[in-house]
């Protein structure tokens, strides 16, 4: 059974990609579920695929299901298209679009066709992870969990101000005024 590894550029920025291996067998909707999980997307958003030629024109739909719009062309459905259905050139693209509110767009491309699959892989799955994926939601990626990493491998946590370290205008300097800092000035011997 021959494996297509699609690569998946965030429209917004081509560094930040995921490459997903899957059985071209499969449908849209799985290739779907599959750039979900690698940019740690959720599933309760419409999405859809549109194909496309080299200057990423949008061309016939394939969405995950009939929404109330305008179609020039009756959509075809992810859960009824298998991906080899829609493969013409071996560099064949797509354009995948997610969540119509926030207007995620991803752009698709078939960059290899292997004619083995290895057995021992539940398709399809993520085989490459580059840079650091949108947030759907607020914060994530590297302010979430790594950061909270680092704070714990470097202490960084606020528990750290009680050894030693204080904040500007606590208490102490505060009450002191400037006396206190005079005196201590004079006891240096300067």
């Amino acid at each position: 059974m021959a494996i297509l590894k699609f690569r998946i550029y965030w429209e917004d920025d081509d560094s930040v990609y995921r490459d997903i291996a899957i059985q071209h067998t499969q449908h849209f909707f799985d290739l779907h579920l599959g750039i979900l999980k690698s940019y740690e997307f959720d599933s309760h958003h419409k999405a859809t695929f549109f194909r496309s030629n080299d200057k990423w024109l949008r061309g016939r739909e394939i969405s995950l299901e009939k929404y109330d719009k305008e179609y020039l062309a009756e959509p075809m459905l992810m859960k009824e298209t298998t991906l080899s259905s829609e493969i013409r050139i071996p560099n064949q693209k797509f354009i995948y679009a997610y969540d119509f509110n926030k207007n995620w767009h991803f752009q698709v491309e078939l960059i290899n066709i292997e004619k083995e699959e290895n057995k021992k892989i539940n398709y399809p799955i993520c085989v490459r992870t580059e840079g650091i994926a949108p947030s759907q939601y607020g914060t994530k990626g590297l302010i979430d969990s790594r950061l909270a990493e680092m704070e714990e491998k470097y202490d960084l946590q606020p528990e750290a101000m009680a050894e030693g370290f204080s904040e500007e205008g606590e208490a102490g300097e505060a009450e002191a005024g400037g006396e206190e800092a005079a005196t201590d000035e004079s006891n240096d011997g300067f």
